[in-house]
C-alpha cells in the first residue's frame, strides 16, 4: 500500500507536535509538512499534494476557512479535516460548507484522531 501523506496546519507548535505524534503511529501514514498559518497551508498543499490536511480555523494571515476555500479551488478532491477548539461551531459549519470532510474538537484524544484520519484516508 502506498504511503499516505498528511499536512498539519495549526498556529500552535504543541498542537502540531501532538498531531504529528498521533499520525506517525498510523500504519503507512506520514506527516509530509507543517504550516503555522493559512497562507503556508495553501502553498504547501500545492507543493506537496498531501492525501489529507488537518486544518486549524483560527490562525494569523489567512484563517482556516479561507485556506480551505483556496485549497478546494485548487483541488476539489482535497481531503480536509478541521481540528478546532470548542465554541467554533459556526466556523466548523462554514468549513464543512466550503468542503472540509470532518472535524475534531480540541482538546482531542489520540484514538479519536487516529480513527477519523484512518477513515478519511480509506475513502
Amino acid at each position: 500500500m502506498k504511503e499516505k501523506g498528511v499536512l498539519i496546519v495549526d498556529d500552535a507548535r504543541f498542537v502540531r507536535n501532538k498531531l504529528k505524534q498521533i499520525i506517525e503511529k498510523l500504519p503507512s501514514v506520514k506527516v509530509v509538512g507543517e504550516a503555522s498559518n493559512g497562507e503556508e497551508a495553501v502553498s504547501l498543499y500545492k507543493d506537496l499534494k498531501p492525501d489529507l490536511v488537518t486544518m486549524d480555523l483560527v490562525m494569523p494571515n489567512i484563517d482556516g476557512i479561507k485556506a480551505i476555500e483556496k485549497i478546494m479551488n485548487f483541488d476539489e478532491k482535497a481531503n480536509i479535516l478541521v481540528v478546532s477548539a470548542m465554541g467554533q461551531e459556526a466556523s466548523v459549519l462554514e468549513a464543512t460548507e466550503k468542503g472540509a470532510k470532518d472535524f475534531i474538537k480540541k482538546p482531542f484524544k489520540g484514538d479519536q484522531v487516529s480513527k477519523v484520519i484512518e477513515r478519511l484516508l480509506r475513502n
